[in-house]
């Protein structure tokens, strides 16, 4: 997640509509939870609604739940309108899982896929992984990994120089590389040239390219991964992850 947008890319992906569906197997779905740090855990994952810029906002409001959990799936969904504020963040409600937090040479691969659909009014967002390092498993965050999916409405990553450092292909996707600061974090953005509504790849293969093309440490400690929505503006929006799997090797 970040704390601050300095450019923006225009790039939009298409609103469609899909209702997400719970399996017979599925623990039972609970109701949606609307405070601003509320989660639920289910298996290795923990599903946040996390509202931590909601104060950057005029008004507004979120709402997360979890629509299903079988074997290694999840399916969760996130419901918000925010007003004012233009250009900051006002949440990040995800999932995260949990890691064996392994030094980054170490980790063999960390295998994801991921089906969403999004709807709303003027919704400016993004749809992105966050994978965050440091030197050890606890401290201080030096590096955040973020891995964007889709930018809608124009929403954009940190940048230092308003430009791409980099093209890359990553499991078998195009990426615009970006780079900048947010406190004292370094923060890496792959985002996607064109929307990726269903992701099938190796999160690793993003730390690989990053230690070996842009200086990443190799024994940076994983301390976290996420993937959710960083909304920024719109109205009555709702994110529906249809189904996510995560897991490390």
């Amino acid at each position: 997640m970040k704390f601050s947008t300095l450019f923006s890319v225009a790039s939009t992906a298409a609103l469609a509509l899909a209702a997400p569906t719970t399996p017979a197997s599925a623990l039972s779905k609970r109701a949606d939870y609307c405070g601003q740090w509320d989660n639920q855990v289910k298996g290795s994952y923990t599903i946040y609604n996390n509202l931590w810029g909601r104060d950057a906002a005029t008004s507004g409001s979120q709402c997360t739940g979890v629509d299903g959990f079988s074997g290694n799936t999840v399916k969760w969904h996130t419901k918000w309108s925010w007003a004012g504020g233009d250009g900051h963040v006002k949440s990040y409600a995800n999932v995260v899982t949990k890691t064996s937090q392994k030094a980054l040479y170490n980790i063999g691969s960390l295998p994801s896929t991921w089906s969403w659909t999004y709807t709303g009014s003027n919704v400016v967002a993004n749809v992105a992984y966050d994978l965050f390092t440091g030197t050890t498993a606890t401290g201080t965050k030096e590096y955040e990994i973020m891995i964007w999916l889709s930018a809608l409405g124009g929403a954009g990553p940190i940048s230092s120089t308003g430009s791409a450092i980099a093209t890359v292909t990553i499991a078998g996707k195009q990426f615009k590389l970006w780079k900048g600061p947010n406190a004292q974090m370094t923060v890496f953005s792959f985002v996607a040239v064109k929307p990726i509504n269903s992701f099938n790849g190796d999160l690793n293969e993003f730390l690989v390219y990053l230690r070996g093309n842009q200086g990443l440490p190799r024994s940076q400690i994983l301390q976290s991964v996420g993937a959710g929505t960083e909304p920024f503006t719109g109205s009555n929006a709702v994110f529906t992850t249809t189904a996510y799997t995560m897991s490390e090797k």
